[in-house]
């Protein structure tokens, strides 16, 4: 428990650096938004099923924040949904850091990454932003969340691998496409009526003629 939360720390110090505590001081705005989307994370985290202890299925949410906030800052939002959840005893506090590891850092670093591989690799079109960026990266960082999950929990002894494939990773294929679809949707609303509160759409890229 405590490699874990010292990892945590570790992660945010070099993760936030001058410029977003900066500017997350000096603009009210961003503050709302970071403490909005943390809200947002602990209720859909909050409602979550699953076969066996432990091993439960949620929607994540962390793509759509991600790309709303960008790798630093939703990985500060992440941190805060998890303490919130830790708060109120949804999740047990020595289990807070391992879970925030697990079930948000690694998504974000995931998704910020094939945000990143699509700008600088294929054409920057709306419907790329939104089908590969959105939809596609968010079904596949929930799937990455359960495979994580599994291999740590085999990891330490907790569960046998046979049980953990036929209980857990197989119910990535139920998970998948409710995750994609309410990330595609989301994005698709924020990109058309709100697009300056997502911080990796640029208009004039693509909006572009």
């Amino acid at each position: 428990m405590l490699v874990s939360f010292i990892a945590v720390l570790l992660i945010l110090f070099f993760t936030l650096d001058k410029a977003s505590v900066s500017g997350l001081w000096q603009r009210p705005a961003r503050q709302t938004g970071l403490f909005a989307c943390a809200l947002v994370l602990a209720l859909l985290w909050r409602i979550k099923a699953g076969i066996v202890p432990g091993l439960d299925i949620h929607i994540l949410g962390i793509t759509a924040v991600t790309l709303i906030l960008g790798w630093r800052l939703a990985s500060l939002a992440a941190v805060l949904a998890t303490a919130l959840l830790a708060s109120f005893s949804t999740i047990p506090w020595e289990n807070a850091a391992v879970f925030a590891i697990t079930t948000a850092l690694i998504p974000i670093y995931f998704s910020y990454g094939v945000f990143v591989l699509v700008y600088n690799l294929l054409p920057r079109h709306l419907f790329i932003y939104i089908f590969v960026c959105s939809f596609l990266c968010a079904a596949l960082a929930n799937c990455l969340k359960i495979l994580v999950g599994a291999l740590y929990y085999w990891a330490i002894g907790t569960y046998e691998w046979s049980m953990l494939m036929d209980n857990y990773v197989i119910l990535s294929a139920l998970i998948w496409f409710p995750e994609a679809m309410l990330t595609g949707m989301a994005m698709t609303l924020l990109v058309i009526y709100r697009p300056h509160w997502v911080r990796t759409f640029y208009d004039k890229e693509y909006l572009a003629p």
